[in-house]
């Protein structure tokens, strides 16, 4: 059988790069900068819904019960997995990513979960084309903080 198609050392850091990036905007609640990183009519999968159609439904099913609730967001960047294509217009990123949420109390618990995302490549560059973003087991489904979305 032959080896999964690993990325290409320049593939992987765009990935690596792409993941830090809407990690930032994640923390900041910042969807308009967030939205340009993902096809229009992308399908996810998520905490708070099964399949989602398009990226203005994922943002209000998701990104709204999920981004103003909980803080710290990041990727574990070193336990990145990223697949290609050989083409190189297909890839899959495989991601741990770690943030806090909080309890009714205001008290924080550790939140960590996990990603799939597939990217497509045209000529406007790579644009994600699906997300399914869960927590770990164990982990509480809901968060109580209450920041404001910084940009729309």
């Amino acid at each position: 059988m032959a080896s999964l198609p690993t990325a290409t050392p320049e593939i992987t850091q765009f990935f690596r790069v792409w993941l830090d990036t809407f990690a930032g905007h994640v923390r900041e609640v910042d969807y308009a900068s967030a939205r340009p990183l993902f096809h229009p009519d992308m399908l996810a999968f998520g905490t708070h819904n099964d399949v989602i159609p398009g990226l203005d439904q994922w943002v209000k099913t998701q990104w709204d019960n999920v981004w103003p609730k909980t803080t710290d967001f990041r990727f574990i960047l070193e336990q990145v997995s990223i697949l290609a294509s050989a083409d190189g217009t297909m890839a899959t990123v495989i991601a741990p990513w770690t943030s806090t949420g909080y309890h009714p109390d205001g008290s924080a618990f550790l939140r960590p979960g996990r990603a799939t995302m597939v990217f497509a490549k045209d000529g406007d560059g790579w644009l994600c084309v699906h997300s399914h973003m869960s927590l770990n087991r164990g982990v509480p489904q809901a968060s109580h903080a209450n920041r404001p979305v910084r940009a729309w």
